[in-house]
């Protein structure tokens, strides 16, 4: 009994003898009439406590993710010579953008196991418990390739510099499609493919400006952003007719 104590304690001790100490280029995106996307840079550091007898190299795991909202993905098959949707599932659950980036080969840095119980990579980032089909995993698939060709969605495999298992740092491109929110950043340290430690911060996603006033004028007021975008599109209308007049004269 006694041993098995220290051994749980020296093993808890190990586990906490190397810890992440990150930082951010930007904890705030905004969102403005022009943005075309942004490069965030994330870096960061290994502290050591003291010295780990295991001799495995230490590898690093960082994701980025968006909003979580249901998604619904449909599935279109030829009937009489047109393409019509045939079936439909709801994903209960699916990151608006996620981003994984590792300092290797994900399969070398993460075993099965650790992605079960931290839900690192994408596809146990969606949550689909609900759907009513048999072939669940081929939908959320599908939505994976769709958010992918967009660049909501990136596996950045090799991606992280770790130099001397001791300084790491990688760049995640958020495309210019994102919505509001805050995003969601882990770090997870890993040794043998198991976590050893993690480490969680936000990045804060925003309209600013008018794009800003005109989002909540629609949400808040949608009546006078109704006649507002009508009386623009009068305005735009008239004084496209009339250069069009001076034009010809």
């Amino acid at each position: 009994m006694i041993r098995a104590l220290v051994l749980l304690l020296t093993l808890a001790g190990a586990a906490r003898a190397e810890q992440i100490v990150l930082g951010l280029s930007n904890d705030e995106v905004a969102i403005t009439a022009n943005f075309d996307g942004s490069d965030i840079l994330i870096f960061g550091a290994v502290k050591r406590d003291g010295a780990v007898a295991d001799a495995a190299p230490l590898q690093v795991i960082i994701t980025v993710s968006g909003p979580r909202a249901p998604a619904m993905v449909r599935h279109k098959a030829r009937r009489f010579g047109i393409w019509v949707n045939t079936n439909a599932v709801e994903i209960d659950e699916a990151p608006s953008f996620y981003a994984v980036a590792t300092s290797a080969p994900i399969s070398d840095v993460l075993s099965h196991t650790e992605d079960l119980r931290q839900s690192i990579s994408t596809p146990r980032a969606i949550r689909s418990v609900g759907a009513q089909v048999d072939n669940t995993a081929d939908y959320t698939e599908a939505l994976i390739r769709i958010r992918a060709g967009d660049g909501l969605y990136q596996v950045l495999e090799g991606a992280i510099d770790f130099e001397q298992e001791t300084l790491f740092r990688t760049q995640v491109t958020l495309p210019a499609n994102l919505i509001e929110g805050s995003y969601q950043t882990r770090i997870f340290l890993t040794r043998g493919g198991q976590v050893v430690d993690r480490y969680e911060t936000a990045i804060s996603v925003r309209k600013v400006g008018i794009e800003r006033w005109l989002f909540n004028l629609a949400h808040e007021k949608p009546l006078p952003y109704g006649l507002l975008s009508l009386l623009i599109a009068v305005i735009a209308g008239w004084a496209a007719s009339a250069a069009f007049a001076g034009l010809r004269r």
